[in-house]
């Protein structure tokens, strides 16, 4: 039987995070934006009182793309989101397991915010940040690391929030897993990023020597075209065989223009080493019009969505319309991204394709960074996007006392070249050894003194309906 345990305490916190350069992805370009850092305190039966931890970046813009809302205020949602969700996982009495709490609270959480105007991927961010807490605390209490906790369901995932799986579904998937012991980066270029000369896509210092590249689209097939013909030249030059994969982040209007862009890579040589080397196309259109628009043959090509997951259905749903994967991003839910890679690895057991990827949006070196490498490591993503070492100067603003402990507990993930401690990336990969701590994937915790209280939101109320 999975543990039970009882909430004591939930107490969030943020840090200012300024970029190194700026980060252009869809409509939307960050240059700084604070990051969220969750405390949990709960009662472990038989074990007793135990602190966990979570961290992740406060994106605007990412989790709802509504153009009548400012970058501000979509960073609000996100601070509403974690005060619901704290008020009805706080609600919830007597022990329960891990999983328990969130079935008990996602459902309501969706629903709360609605109410909020707040939309689903937003809604669902305050539990999956505090379900991260809550499991760091819980894999403490018993002594154990990450990646042997869930291959014993420490947490007591079941099938009720997937009814397509069983139960059975479910603990084979996790006994199963083999944790990898290195992920490869796959290195972002964005629509700002350089892409000739130095500090281009082709350059050693900026790219770490990745072996995989994501390329951000504008929604535009000609430009695209035009900019991922450059790319495809640069890229050439680091004389190594490298795969990519293109992301819209929503911006293709439809399938008309979608279509564009495909038959531009089917057909122009300029495009032939983009093409040849192609994974996959990540959320190509909006949200609401994916469900709307099955992909047809365009489906060949291999299509994920990332945004568009926004519920437990979603992949299910995304499976009917011809895509083929979904993004595991722990700050969409751990729990999902472990129930998508069960569907994944049942479906294709019965011949056709279906994979769950590693997506980021810039995970900070830190318990951000270790949580979500860890997660992608344990489902078995065998490259993941990392942007917090490219956008973000090693650990940013925290305090240097702060990275020395991270670096001292981790420190095949993290080494100081001269400039600063930063993530270690070894021949285009990252090492997950040192993840097999006790505790999600971090023998430390941040400076809590160095934080600061969660900014109160605004009201959303006054927001557009």
């Amino acid at each position: 039987m999975p543990p039970r345990l009882k909430l004591r305490d939930i107490a969030f916190f943020e840090r200012p995070v300024h970029f190194a350069r700026p980060f252009r992805f869809g409509a939307i370009t960050i240059n700084a934006t604070p990051q969220l850092f969750v405390r949990v305190e709960i009662e472990v039966e038989e074990r007793g009182i135990s602190v966990g931890a979570s961290a992740e970046l406060l994106v605007p813009k990412w989790f709802d793309k509504r153009p009548e809302l400012s970058p501000a205020q979509t960073v609000d949602g996100l601070r509403r989101s974690l005060e619901i969700a704290r008020g009805l996982y706080q609600a919830q009495a007597g022990f329960l397991t891990a999983f328990d709490l969130h079935a008990e609270c996602i459902g309501a959480q969706v629903a709360a915010c609605a109410k909020n105007n707040i939309p689903p991927l937003a809604a669902a961010f305050g539990p999956a940040e505090i379900d991260k807490a809550i499991l760091d605390a819980l894999l403490r209490a018993a002594e154990t690391n990450f990646f042997d906790g869930m291959a014993g369901n420490i947490a007591g995932i079941d099938a009720r929030l997937s009814p397509d799986l069983m139960d059975a579904d479910l603990t084979t998937f996790l006994s199963g897993r083999k944790p990898l012991p290195r992920v490869a980066i796959r290195h972002t270029v964005g629509l700002d990023d350089a892409i000739e000369g130095e500090g281009g896509v082709a350059d050693g210092d900026v790219n770490a020597g990745a072996n995989y590249f994501k390329l951000k689209l504008s929604g535009h097939p000609a430009a695209d075209a035009a900019r991922l013909a450059r790319i495809g030249k640069e890229l050439d030059t680091l004389g190594r065989d490298f795969k990519v994969s293109l992301d819209a982040n929503e911006q293709y209007a439809d399938l008309a223009a979608l279509q564009a862009l495909i038959e531009r890579l089917d057909r122009e040589p300029a495009l032939r080493s983009i093409a040849s080397r192609l994974l996959y196309v990540e959320q190509p259109m909006p949200r609401d019009i994916i469900r709307q628009a099955p992909l047809g043959s365009l489906g060949a090509r291999g299509f994920i969505i990332d945004e568009a997951d926004d519920s437990y259905d979603a992949f299910p749903v995304a499976r009917a319309l011809g895509y083929r994967g979904i993004s595991s991003k722990s700050c969409k839910g751990l729990y999902k991204s472990i129930v998508n890679a069960t569907r994944g690895a049942k479906w294709s057991a019965s011949g056709e394709k279906f994979f769950v990827t590693g997506e980021d949006l810039t995970c900070q070196a830190g318990l951000a960074v270790q949580q979500d490498l860890a997660l992608g490591a344990f489902i078995g993503v065998t490259h993941a996007e990392r942007n917090g070492h490219h956008y973000v100067d090693g650990f940013g603003g925290a305090p240097l006392a702060e990275a020395r402990a991270f670096a001292a507990a981790h420190p095949d993930l993290y080494a100081d070249a001269g400039q600063g401690i930063r993530l270690s990336i070894h021949d285009g990969d990252l090492l997950t050894g040192s993840l097999h701590a006790a505790g999600f994937a971090t023998s430390v915790h941040p400076d809590w003194s160095a934080l600061r209280s969660l900014e109160q939101p605004r009201s959303l109320q006054e927001y557009p309906a």
